[in-house]
This record gives C-alpha cells, sequence and structure tokens, in this order.
C-alpha cells in the first residue's frame, strides 16, 4: 500500500518516465514482504537501455525491473534505497522521508 504521495509528484514522475529520462518517486510504503520498510523509491525511465546502464552503476540487475510497459522501474528500498538517494543527490526525499 503507498501512502504520503502528492498527485502532482506522481504527474511528475511520469512525465520524466515518458520522455526518457531517469526519474525518483519515494513514498510511504507497507508490505509485509520487506519488515523495517516503511518506504520505497522507485527509479523509473522509459528507455531501458537507460535505465539498465543506471542500473548497472549502482549494482542493480536488470533483471529488477519492474517491467511496468508505460513505466519500467526499480524498487529501492532498505539501506540500498539510502545509498542511492544519496549518491544521486536526493537530499530533498532523504530529509522528507526521515532517510
Amino acid at each position: 500500500m503507498a501512502f504520503g504521495l502528492k498527485r502532482a509528484e506522481l504527474i511528475e514522475w511520469k512525465r520524466n518516465v515518458e520522455n526518457g529520462r531517469i526519474a525518483f518517486l519515494t513514498h510511504y510504503w507497507l508490505d509485509e514482504r520487506f519488515p523495517g520498510c516503511n518506504t520505497v523509491t522507485k527509479v523509473g525511465c522509459n528507455n531501458l537501455n537507460t535505465l539498465i546502464k543506471w542500473g548497472e552503476k549502482h549494482q542493480l540487475s536488470p533483471n529488477w525491473i519492474h517491467q511496468d510497459e508505460k513505466y519500467p522501474h526499480f524498487d529501492l528500498f532498505g539501506s540500498k534505497q539510502k545509498e542511492i538517494l544519496v549518491k544521486e543527490g536526493q537530499q530533498q526525499q532523504l530529509d522528507r522521508f526521515g532517510l
């Protein structure tokens, strides 16, 4: 279940993904499969080559890409989420979600 997300943020993320840009979207999230993780960051780009290369830079397997037809993305959570947000300079998202 996702929450803590503003409609305008989702629209902007979708627009960036559709335009072939790497886009970050963090929101609160609860999933019993991942205890202790209460946020997720979706990193998307509709250019799969760009997304794969971005993922390789962060040691993410292309097999981990959520193959959504319009919005392919990686789901980041836990320590890897924080590590990548720091490396990518996503300070606003780190601060907002207490990461």
